[in-house]
């Protein structure tokens, strides 16, 4: 479990190298927040088609070693990056780490519910909370790395890939180890596990999806574009955005873990109720407040809104099992698909209107949240 947590901070962590670098590639290619949000776009679809395929197919036969394969693709994607001359080969270069994503994630997650020893929401949030943890980083190196020497310097982050390769290559070995076991026991849980009705579970998969819908396009609002929204509305340099942005990121990194052991002690539903309307009135607020309550309120919305994907997750895979795989690749790749196609409208709204616009539209979207009364409990009583 530590093993795949750190790998995800070492994915997640190159990763949001993207959005952090987004100041100095629109300055060097001249580029609109329409193009911006091509670039979100190109790397969140890339990462998203391919994740619910990757993990039904696993889900028929593992690959234990295709973490590693899959961290190759990133490998070239951040070597491609650090060189492109033009925004053409910036889509070339965040489609190759998008891929490396698509494979990653539904694996990672379905060898992190195999070495939960039960504690499932535990293992989820375990291992989200190496992801955020990453996420959070990016802003934070690129104020310290990338705006004062220059983008090149993203190529010494394929050492951090190449470390990556080595330990999933090491998790891998364990995972065909114990694949034989694991088989065996998601076989006994299919047929023992009793199931809701289809139409019940095609209604609750459907709210799931639109609780991610609402979390992550208000997260690709913040990590896309709140650097732009303080430099434009506070007049804050870009290193000073960035530090904001890794504070907001960190904050939801910190509140990632809560959300899968509180599940498993009073009840995911209850934990998705909570991360997604409670952020609804501090996100209502942000719009209105100044540069200090703007750091403020971005934090809180970020430490109660990463509460929820851990417990989404679970929950899913719960209402189906046996498709371990196959939901954590329906999940991870629907949030980073909307949040790719969120972050793409979002830039060309903001180009027609304005940025502090887009914020005050992305406000109003925790409060989707209330489609959580219709979940279905799933605890069993005693």
């Amino acid at each position: 479990m530590l093993a795949l947590s750190f790998s995800h901070l070492l994915n997640d962590t190159m990763q949001s190298l993207i959005p952090s670098i987004y100041p100095m590639v629109k300055e060097s290619f001249n580029l609109s927040f329409s193009q911006i949000g091509l670039i979100t776009f190109t790397f969140q679809v890339s990462a998203s088609v391919f994740q619910p395929l990757v993990g039904s197919f696993t889900d028929k036969r593992p690959q234990p070693y295709a973490l590693a394969v899959g961290m190759c693709f990133t490998l070239l994607g951040l070597i491609s990056l650090s060189m492109a001359d033009s925004f053409q080969i910036v889509l070339l270069s965040v489609g190759l780490i998008g891929i490396g994503s698509a494979v990653f994630h539904p694996e990672a997650s379905r060898v992190a519910r195999m070495a939960s020893g039960g504690k499932h929401g535990m293992a989820q949030s375990l291992f989200q909370v190496g992801g955020n943890a990453g996420s959070s980083l990016g802003p934070l190196l690129a104020a310290l790395i990338l705006l004062p020497y220059g983008r090149f310097q993203v190529i010494w982050f394929s050492l951090v890939a190449l470390l990556a390769i080595v330990i999933l290559s090491w998790v891998g070995g364990w995972y065909k180890q114990n694949l034989g076991g694991v088989v065996k026991k998601a076989v006994n849980t299919v047929k023992s596990e009793s199931h809701l009705s289809k139409g019940k579970i095609v209604l609750s998969i459907s709210i799931l999806l639109l609780l991610i819908f609402s979390k992550y396009i208000y997260m690709a609002s913040i990590s896309s574009y709140f650097t732009f929204y303080l430099i434009h509305k506070f007049g804050v340099s870009i290193q000073s955005s960035q530090i904001y942005l890794f504070a907001f990121l960190f904050a939801v990194a910190a509140g990632t873990f809560v959300g899968g052991p509180v599940g498993d002690r009073i009840g995911r539903k209850y934990v998705i109720w909570i991360s997604i309307l409670g952020a609804a009135p501090f996100a209502l607020l942000l719009p209105y407040v100044n540069l200090f309550w703007t750091g403020v309120l971005s934090c809180i919305i970020g430490l109660i809104l990463s509460s929820a994907f851990s417990a989404i997750l679970v929950y899913a895979q719960e209402l189906i099992p046996g498709k371990v795989g196959m939901i954590a690749g329906l999940f991870f790749g629907f949030a980073f698909g909307i949040a790719g196609i969120g972050s793409a409208i979002l830039g060309t709204l903001a180009d027609k209107t304005s940025i502090e616009y887009v914020f005050w539209i992305c406000s109003f979207l925790p409060l989707i949240g209330l489609l959580t009364g219709f979940l279905p409990n799933l605890e069993r009583k005693g």
